[in-house]
């Protein structure tokens, strides 16, 4: 058994204790038990998961692995802590707000033989599942995403193209190694309004176009527009509901990696990914800092 605690209590860390107090029957998140909750606000008990304090969570012999589940900005230093402390981490995407960082952490877990799993269940999605299917074995010929969202609070969720990660992900994932040929950001302070749009290009040299947008009350949408030699998709294809939540796949799979169950091949693959997208995310910060567009 693997003792556990989750750090960070908004909607992903309630999520997790959720699912670490109710693990799926018969699957590796049996091998996990809660020990507690670590919160800056006080709350005494969360459904009989006991709130500690972050030193016991450090100290504690019984706590195996973290689930760090706070905001953006603190991720780096909270996962340096833990794994400082021999501990085993999860942390959500992304996992720390520059490359520098992140590459450091990875070494730094390589080191002392831990686990470091970074969340990433926009990949776990059956949306995305099917959508990986329609691409498989098709040649690009150009292709965007575009992503709208509601505002965020900048200094704590980090830059768009690290807060925005999950959208890379995707592309990194369904085409493959790719290169930032130019970024740009629009920024309209006074309506609070954010748009960066991003241009790359694919290892066969075919374009593609990620444009994050954000401002207040746009909603939460994902709009695809990939053309191939055989035809253009412009709608994610129908995807069947999981009876499995996000985030319990995401769990069993953390926890596989903790029963050595997970192969070297694959654990190699993610790594790659994961750093590739977060070097990618600091290239596209250059690009749209130099010089900065902003219009008031």
């Amino acid at each position: 058994m693997f003792g556990t605690v989750v750090v960070g209590v908004g909607i992903a860390g309630l999520a997790r204790i959720r699912d670490l107090m109710n693990p799926m029957p018969s699957s590796p998140s049996e091998h996990l038990k809660l020990i507690g909750f670590v919160s800056r606000r006080s709350f005494g008990n969360i459904n009989e998961a006991k709130q500690i304090s972050l030193e016991d969570a450090l100290r504690n012999k019984d706590i195996h692995a973290a689930f760090i589940s706070t905001e953006n900005k603190s991720h780096e230093e909270t996962i340096r802590m833990f794994l400082e402390a021999g501990k085993h981490v999860l942390v959500e995407y992304p996992m720390a707000l520059s490359a520098k960082a992140a590459h450091e952490l990875w070494e730094m877990a390589e080191q002392k033989g831990k686990v470091l799993h970074v969340e990433h269940i926009e990949l776990l999605t059956e949306e995305y599942k099917q959508l990986k299917k329609e691409v498989a074995g098709k040649d690009l010929v150009k292709g965007t995403l575009h992503f709208t969202g509601s505002v965020l609070d900048e200094n704590k969720s980090g830059f768009p193209a690290f807060s925005g990660i999950a959208r890379l992900t995707w592309l990194i994932d369904l085409f493959g190694d790719l290169t930032v040929t130019s970024a740009t950001r629009e920024k309209q302070k006074d309506k609070n309004y954010s748009r960066m749009t991003v241009h790359f290009q694919t290892a066969n040299k075919k374009p593609l176009t990620w444009i994050e947008e954000r401002g207040p009350g746009m909603r939460r949408e994902k709009k695809i527009n990939f053309c191939f030699t055989s035809g253009c998709l412009e709608n994610f294809p129908e995807a069947p509901r999981s009876s499995v939540g996000l985030f319990m796949q995401d769990q069993n799979l953390f926890a596989k990696k903790l029963l050595g169950q997970v192969s070297k091949e694959e654990l190699a693959a993610e790594k790659w990914r994961i750093l590739q997208c977060l070097d990618l995310a600091e290239v596209i910060q250059q690009y749209c800092e130099e010089p900065e567009k902003i219009y008031s």
